[in-house]
């Protein structure tokens, strides 16, 4: 039997979205437990970690190009796109109340993830400008005390992973609330 070039286009497109994946979800895991290894490290040593913060001072892959914590927000973006595009389709079937609370979901995490962004960015923002006027330029190492004063985080790493909570959450709410295509 052979196939249409339509079909094998989209057998083609399936497999490039299923690669990206992969990819996404491989330097996810692999950043992830970079973090956590010199984390516990640091923690082991001195006492005290600031969550994120490896993943601001770690430059990849040579000094000055891009940090990790950037390689993070984008392969959570990418990594999540390819899922809606492997998958979205399968959210059209699921009942009407559950696609509804699922929808409530998906909108709280996205307006928590908008404040999340806005906040962390305005105090981002406020802290470079007051260290600006102190003459004082540490855009990387500002971190905030907040939730827990034990275990402060920096504020790139915040508003970076709240921007691509965000947009992912938006992205989702966006897939689960199209309207199922008519058939012709």
């Amino acid at each position: 039997m052979h196939t249409s070039s339509l079909e094998r286009d989209e057998i083609r497109t399936r497999k490039l979205f299923l690669g990206i994946f992969y990819f996404c979800a491989a330097s996810m895991a692999a950043i992830t437990f970079y973090a956590l290894y010199v984390s516990i490290g640091e923690y082991l040593t001195t006492g005290k970690v600031v969550i994120g913060e490896v993943l601001v001072n770690t430059d990849f892959p040579v000094h000055g190009l891009a940090k990790l914590v950037s390689y993070l927000m984008i392969v959570s973006v990418v990594g999540w796109y390819c899922v809606t595009k492997l998958g979205g389709e399968k959210v059209k079937d699921i009942p009407k109340s559950v696609k509804s609370i699922l929808q409530l979901i998906v909108l709280t995490i996205a307006v928590i993830a908008l404040y999340e962004f806005i906040y962390n960015s305005i105090i981002w923002n406020s802290l470079i400008t007051a260290d600006a006027m102190k003459g004082i330029m540490r855009l990387d190492y500002i971190n905030i005390p907040y939730p827990n004063p034990h275990t402060p985080w920096n504020l790139v790493f915040a508003t970076k992973m709240s921007l691509a909570a965000f947009l992912i959450s938006a992205h989702g709410l966006y897939t689960i609330s199209k309207p199922k295509k008519r058939e012709e």
